[in-house]
């Protein structure tokens, strides 16, 4: 198994969505990116440690390349909004790639660099890419939010299309 770490706004929402994937083993929400040790869901959201909401994703590369992971990642987020994404707003929604190994940025940097030349959004892709130095598991209740609460307001309308869009648009990689 290997190991894979992005944030593009909410976790709940990314993690529903790697979820979907045939050959993801698991997925786990936390916290990366920040400058203070085992923070807590309150001192994230204050903006105040630097931390970003991840999902670590652990997949078998056999079945799933970290391509492909890239390719689900930014289908389902905006890497074009600074600090934000959707109606969540500050620096820990912010887009990034917390790469594990030199393969992972290369190919990371590659792939942001090809979103950029072929110009298909209307403003910068600002996905920031980062080595992962620590990820921090977010605590239980935030572990497989979507899946416990598919009616909640917050998942019906910012979860849900996400789960819908890799369901639809990757429909070969979906686990049946």
């Amino acid at each position: 198994m290997t190991l894979a770490t992005f944030g593009g706004g909410c976790f709940w929402c990314i993690e529903a969505a790697f979820k979907e994937l045939d050959g993801v083993r698991g997925v786990t929400s936390g916290y990366a990116g920040g400058h203070v040790e085992d923070p807590s869901y309150r001192q994230v959201c204050s903006g105040e440690t630097g931390h970003a909401e991840v999902v670590q994703v652990e997949y078998d590369p056999e079945a799933l390349t970290y391509e492909e992971l890239l390719e689900v990642f930014f289908a389902v987020h905006d890497p074009t909004q600074l600090n934000r994404q959707g109606p969540d707003v500050g620096s820990q929604y912010r887009s990034i790639v917390l790469y594990h190994d030199d393969e992972q940025r290369a190919l990371a940097g590659s792939y942001i660099e090809a979103l950029e030349e072929d110009g298909g959004y209307d403003d910068e892709v600002v996905t920031e890419l980062a080595p992962l130095e620590r990820f921090y598991r977010a605590e239980e209740k935030h572990q497989d939010y979507f899946e416990k609460n598919p009616t909640d307001a917050y998942c019906r309308m910012n979860a849900r299309p996400k789960v819908e869009k890799v369901r639809e648009t990757f429909r070969e990689k979906v686990e049946a």
